[in-house]
């Protein structure tokens, strides 16, 4: 039996990037198609020379190709408001999507934090860059300790936010924060995009603070570590950029924090970048490095549970 058959939908920079990385490095997908709305695309071009069949004339283009019926799983790289139609009609016709834009259809899912839970959706969500970046590091504090509250700050390139980023940035506040909550397991959650203007463009950095009670530092460190290792497995640019801090917080000492309230317990720092692989995009763009990243693991381990399915029936 062969592999499990996949098309992107969307030929700009996170349909491109996803698509080399899918040819690049095959585990449990095979290409079938990129789709695109512009005939000229330069993403449309690329897959081309890489033998990935094309279309440019969206979702129906895709629909039209005589091997439509064997593809079973569908990214998204286009619109929170094209997902909304696309995913009705992928779902009518069987298909597992996997979403790479705000709209948030279905659950969000960070790979090495809560894909096991999600893999009978129908409809994946891949959040946002900043949440896939930083909700692993809140959830390895949850996974050891109550949080009550978890702030993020994430820092990427000017150059690597297109307008429909800047267009949607209370948007991805609002989104990474619910999913601080939802995926994370913080109480509160927070989130802070910040477009960073310098020359030569920085790459991605991020700061995650929890405040927490329930576990030690050392037991809060090792938790952190190992979550940074399962995430380095499928975005080998990702590292922390420092040892975890910690600072304690008592009765005498109560942490402030503006609209939130004043808290007791262990605030900890972590301190991350996100260097992209450099497959299309720049490496400063460990942004949207992870995203893409984050697809393709999810889709890969989709693909093995719809092989093991096949198999056993």
């Amino acid at each position: 039996m062969g592999k499990v058959k996949a098309a992107i939908i969307g030929s700009g920079n996170i349909g491109t990037d996803l698509m080399i990385k899918m040819v690049k490095y095959p585990k449990d997908m095979e290409l079938a198609a990129v789709v695109g709305i512009d005939a000229a695309s330069e993403g449309l071009a690329m897959a081309r020379e890489r033998g990935v069949v094309t279309t440019h004339e969206g979702l129906e283009g895709l629909r039209a190709l005589p091997f439509y019926p064997e593809i079973d799983i569908v990214f998204d790289a286009t619109s929170a408001y094209a997902h909304k139609v696309h995913d009705a009609a992928l779902r009518a016709d069987g298909k597992k999507v996997i979403d790479l834009t705000p709209a948030a259809i279905g659950p969000f899912v960070v790979p090495p934090v809560n894909l096991d839970a999600h893999l009978e959706q129908c409809n994946m969500n891949m959040v946002t860059c900043g949440g896939q970046a930083t909700i692993p590091m809140v959830a390895a504090v949850s996974s050891v300790a109550k949080v009550h509250y978890a702030e993020i700050v994430a820092s990427v390139a000017s150059k690597s936010a297109g307008p429909g980023t800047r267009a949607n940035i209370d948007e991805f506040t609002r989104t990474t924060a619910r999913a601080i909550e939802q995926v994370g397991g913080a109480t509160r959650g927070k989130a802070i995009i910040i477009l960073n203007p310098a020359e030569p463009p920085m790459i991605m950095r991020d700061t995650v603070f929890t405040l927490s009670e329930g576990a030690d530092e050392e037991t809060i460190r090792a938790a952190v570590h190992a979550m940074v290792e399962k995430v380095r497995a499928y975005v080998p640019g990702y590292r922390l950029k420092q040892e975890v801090q910690f600072e304690r917080f008592g009765d005498n000492n109560r942490l402030k924090i503006p609209g939130q309230g004043e808290f007791t317990g262990l605030k900890t720092s972590i301190f991350l970048e996100v260097e992209g692989a450099g497959d299309y995009l720049a490496t400063y763009s460990g942004n949207l490095d992870i995203m893409t990243a984050a697809a393709k693991a999810t889709g890969d381990m989709l693909a093995r549970q719809i092989t093991a399915q096949r198999n056993a029936a």
